[in-house]
């Protein structure tokens, strides 16, 4: 499955990190998809690019979200598209804290270097990753929805659940983040203020402040393997102020929010529009948790096991206001960043209720 082609990020020779290297990298080493017959490879592409619109459809009706915004298809891309296109929209989303960093005669070397072991990153993430929507993504800064098509048809024959489900039921997922970004006027550019913030406190005023930060992140991550603590909470190692902890706490919640907000749309929806729902999110759910040795360690290294991990509490946290004010009431989380939930709200959604709804 082959999709068409990406840019390659540009203006990586001002940025600390090489991000054509990171994308050229990681679509080198990505391994390839999954073999099958050409006419159901035909389908699945077909299915994924048409089914998002559905899709969005269906997220709009239960969420109350996005009335009167254009409907658009999703973009079908593969593995080696999804890297090249990730590495672009790192750049877009990190460049302005990492470019003000000033000029370093190493700085060439240390780009190099971080560009590589980012494609390594990214080829391990592309074998996995179902889709995602990136904000900044496309020509103009408009955002991307993609969906990986060899990831979906290989997740759905290990499932051995009914493939227009299952493409269903990612597109569900993926239309949410769509809809959060476009139809939440301010989230986009909090988010990415709030990148900025972080990246720049974690590398500090100059060069050597990255330095500092790539030369401590190998010992971080190893301790956070030996003690069994989350590889994403590692980065408090960095965090130097109470400044950047909140910065910090506040991406986490957010994070947290955004993904369990998706993980309970596309079971929300229902069985009207995915039949297999129940099937589908129970499999799926036990795949989350499996994995080789090589794997797991390689997840826990990287966050991917918290991730997991915020999908189930964003959901609870999702699930239980919902349940509690409706979904107009939980709406309530998009009118400001000051109603978005704390990490402390996030495990204590009544909190968050008597907070905001008083």
């Amino acid at each position: 499955m082959r999709d068409d082609v990406v840019d390659a990020p540009q203006d990586s020779a001002r940025s600390v990190v090489d991000w054509s290297l990171a994308a050229s990298t990681g679509a080198f080493l990505v391994r390839g998809g999954p073999s099958v017959p050409r006419e159901e490879a035909k389908l699945a592409v077909r299915e994924l690019r048409d089914l998002t619109v559905d899709a969005e459809t269906h997220v709009r009706e239960l969420t109350g979200l996005g009335a009167g915004l254009p409907l658009r298809p999703g973009e079908v891309v593969d593995r080696p598209g999804w890297v090249r296109s990730a590495a672009a929209g790192l750049d877009a989303l990190t460049g302005k804290a990492l470019r003000s960093l000033p000029a370093n005669p190493f700085g060439p070397l240390l780009a190099g270097s971080a560009g590589v072991q980012t494609g390594v990153v990214l080829a391990f993430l592309a074998s996995r990753v179902l889709g995602q929507y990136d904000p900044f993504g496309g020509p103009h800064g408009e955002g991307r929805l993609l969906l990986v098509a060899p990831n979906v048809v290989t997740a759905q024959q290990t499932l051995g659940v009914p493939g227009r489900d299952f493409r269903m039921w990612v597109c569900l997922h993926e239309s949410t983040h769509r809809l959060q970004f476009t139809a939440v006027g301010w989230l986009k550019d909090y988010f990415a203020d709030e990148v900025e913030r972080l990246v720049g406190g974690l590398t500090g005023a100059d060069a050597d402040g990255l330095s500092d930060l790539l030369g401590r992140l190998p010992d971080a991550l190893r301790e956070a393997r030996r003690s069994k603590a989350d590889g994403v909470l590692a980065l408090g190692q960095f965090l130097r102020s109470p400044q950047q902890r909140a910065v910090f706490d506040r991406l986490l919640a957010l994070s947290t929010l955004l993904e369990g907000h998706a993980d309970y749309v596309m079971d929300a929806v229902g069985p009207g529009v995915v039949p297999t729902v129940e099937t589908i999110r129970a499999r799926f759910t036990a795949r989350r948790r499996g994995g080789g040795l090589l794997d797991r360690f390689l997840r826990g290294l990287l966050g991917v096991d918290a991730k997991i991990r915020q999908y189930a509490q964003g959901a609870a946290f999702t699930r239980q206001v919902v349940g509690q004010v409706g979904m107009a009431g939980f709406n309530a989380v998009w009118r400001s960043p000051n109603t978005l939930p704390t990490r402390a709200e996030i495990a204590d959604p009544a909190a968050w209720i008597r907070r905001v709804h008083g």
